[in-house]
């Protein structure tokens, strides 16, 4: 490998393939801002439909707490597919961020740049052989930690709310239990449905940060040599 190197050595880019890595560039960056209005489209979706069930649960006195328990299940589809369009997004990031620090950071710096760089043959794998970077659980494990999370917390904050002080103060835990009953279905049963529902989130959100934090710290190794 070491003599095929040294038959071929890397030359300077010359300015034909400087400016098809700028447009190349640009695509990119036109890629990842697509994918990147179409996720953030559907938390925009997820912020009016919990929008719609506060003003459904909090519009009269007898009005039912149901709306906003339900609007957690709506809110976890779109959850799903945004995770889905992250994915996406994040190839089209990931291949504009490698133009960025191994093309312009150094062409800035006044570095030489080589054609035989091996950034260039990774991302050159990765257009003959696109993938997603992340797995779909890591996506959703992200979108709760920066977006959902948030969502989520504020829900719960209102269906607590709604039984503890509307219409009016709760007084004992037997009332707690008797504003959040659905029907035949205990009110016991249906609190601990909810906490089992955020907690398992929260769970999701914790795990996948982790696993990304060993990941990195992985890679980091590598790169020293260990």
């Amino acid at each position: 490998m070491s003599q095929l190197h040294e038959a071929h050595p890397g030359r300077p880019f010359d300015p034909a393939e400087i400016g098809a890595l700028s447009h190349l560039w640009r695509g990119e960056v036109y890629r990842s801002t697509v994918w990147r209005v179409r996720f953030d489209t559907t938390t925009n979706w997820a912020v009016v439909t919990t929008g719609i069930a506060f003003s459904a649960s909090f519009s009269a006195a007898n009005a039912s707490p149901l709306p906003l328990a339900l609007v957690g299940l709506l809110v976890v589809f779109f959850l799903l597919i945004e995770a889905r369009r992250y994915r996406y997004f994040n190839i089209w990031r990931l291949r504009a961020r490698a133009l960025e620090t191994n093309f312009f950071a150094p062409m800035l710096r006044g570095d030489a740049m080589l054609t035989d760089a091996g950034w260039m043959q990774r991302l050159a794998h990765d257009y003959r052989n696109p993938g997603h970077r992340i797995s779909y659980m890591s996506a959703v494990g992200r979108r709760v930690r920066r977006n959902y999370g948030w969502i989520f917390a504020i829900q719960a904050l209102a269906y607590y709310g709604k039984l503890a002080i509307h219409p009016t103060a709760m007084t004992s835990m037997a009332d707690l239990w008797q504003r959040a009953a659905i029907g035949p279905i205990p009110g016991e049963f249906v609190v601990a449905a909810g906490v089992l529902f955020h907690g398992s989130w929260m769970v999701i959100g914790a795990v996948t940060l982790h696993e990304e934090r060993q990941r990195s710290a992985g890679r980091g190794r590598r790169l020293d040599g260990a």
